[in-house]
């Protein structure tokens, strides 16, 4: 069995709806498909809940109401039946009225918007389910919210979801198509919560390694993993293999075709991930897989909104414990460090979450002495086989970055990425300088 998943603007139009089922049925092989939310749905969902929050229920009232509509108008271009139509406007009907009621409780608190954010990919996921049975297609809708679990920590439980599917699709054999949606899961607690923006493809990825599947594809509105951003760089290209590492890098620092979580269940595993391109679904996409290709540079991507902070002691002279002092800090906070450089007297961090920055920095200055943080910062990382035996490559991105400042350099702690920082101005310039440096 093989796992595909299909993100928001694939699934965001009747028409593509229609191609995905297209897609889906033509091999004739027993698929889990997972689905996010139809395409602007979840900000729209977000909108409301911020309404709420704000204890604009007037606003809020209008704002699902608009939504609303869109969903009405999207039934009557897909369903080509009068009981098909009938199905879908009864999942809508059901849907709403639960937003009716979230958009009546008091107090309205996170709860409460994790079940409104919810609903995108149920909406979408019941849609799609009833207009495979209107064509019929063997298929059966598998609620994620039965099986899909995280723990306190906010990470998915993998046995648990193992377990939890294995058991569902035992009681339910034989079907073509299962249908499931993406991002939505249940904490500790039993209530509706999520992996988080951009959560599906993580989804797919552990779902593919709960039933150990062939391959999980992830489709998208592109042809695969590119060597740099489309968006901003010219003359980029599709990479056809990634091994898991090299994904996993490059979705860290910024690939935005894949969540940077969805490398690992897959890993452990050993499930191949191939990116596909709904548009052009004959085109190879990317495989990610254990195997690296000899390729010496892949790829490069970028990640935003990176804050580094400057740590100076003069006791880090020969001061044992001083950087697990440091680290501890970040620990506390659960504050994920992105680059790390140290010389004798001084160690430079970077971070993407600055929630606690005051209260880190705050803790630092009791042992340290702390510059201003520099804030808007971007990492640039670099993605290849940097084996220590290599030659010329440092000399190779420094030379295309000859006219650009660098603040900090990461080389060494990976055999597959070097990183550098620098200001966000210099973003665009550092990628398309790169890109005519290591690749033409």
């Amino acid at each position: 069995m093989q796992v595909w998943k299909f993100g928001g603007t694939s699934v965001g139009k009747p028409e593509r709806m229609k191609s995905i089922r297209q897609l889906i049925t033509e091999d004739g092989k027993a698929k889990i498909v997972v689905l996010s939310a139809l395409s602007g749905s979840t900000n729209s969902l977000l909108s409301i809940s911020e309404s709420l929050l704000a204890g604009q229920i007037a606003e809020a009232q209008t704002k699902a109401q608009a939504l609303r509509s869109h969903y009405d108008l999207f039934l009557t271009e897909l369903y080509q039946t009068e009981q098909g139509l009938t199905k879908g406007k009864s999942i809508v009907e059901k849907e709403f009225s639960f937003i009716d009621e979230l958009i009546a409780t008091k107090p309205y608190c996170t709860k409460q918007e994790k079940e409104m954010v919810a609903l995108g990919e149920l909406l979408s996921t019941q849609i799609f389910e009833a207009y495979l049975q209107e064509e019929g297609v063997h298929s059966l809708l598998l609620p994620a919210l039965d099986f899909m679990v995280i723990d306190e920590d906010n990470e998915p439980i993998l046995k648990k979801i193992e377990e939890n599917l294995g058991a569902i699709l035992a009681k339910e054999p034989g079907k073509q198509i299962y249908i499931t949606q993406g991002f939505i899961c249940r904490n500790p607690q039993g209530e509706v919560d999520n992996l988080k923006r951009g959560g599906s493809d993580y989804t797919a990825s552990l779902i593919g390694g709960a039933i150990s599947a062939e391959e999980v594809q992830i489709w998208t509105d592109i042809d695969g993993m590119h060597n740099n951003d489309p968006r901003i760089v010219k003359n980029t290209f599709p990479i056809r293999e990634l091994s898991f590492a090299e994904a996993a890098e490059l979705a860290y620092f910024g690939a935005k075709i894949l969540h940077p979580s969805t490398i690992t269940p897959a890993k452990l595993k050993g499930v191949p991930v191939r990116l596909k391109n709904t548009m052009e679904p004959s085109a190879y996409g990317t495989l990610i897989s254990e195997k690296s290709t000899d390729i010496e540079i892949k790829a490069i991507a970028a990640k935003d909104n990176i804050t580094a902070i400057y740590i100076h002691s003069t006791r880090m002279l020969n001061a044992y414990g001083f950087l697990k002092r440091v680290f501890e800090v970040f620990e506390k906070y659960k504050t994920p460090v992105d680059m790390i450089t140290t010389s004798e007297v001084s160690v430079s961090v970077t971070i993407d979450q600055t929630t606690h920055l005051d209260s880190i920095m705050s803790e630092l200055r009791e042992f340290a002495e702390l510059e201003d943080p520099d804030n808007d910062q971007v990492i640039i990382c670099i993605v290849g086989n940097f084996w220590a035996d290599k030659e010329g490559i440092a000399i190779k991105v420094l030379n295309a970055m000859k006219n650009i400042p660098i603040r900090m350099i990461s080389y060494g702690a990976s055999e597959h990425n070097i990183s550098l920082l620098v200001d966000a101005k210099h973003k665009n310039e550092s990628l398309n300088a790169l890109n005519e440096g290591l690749f033409f």
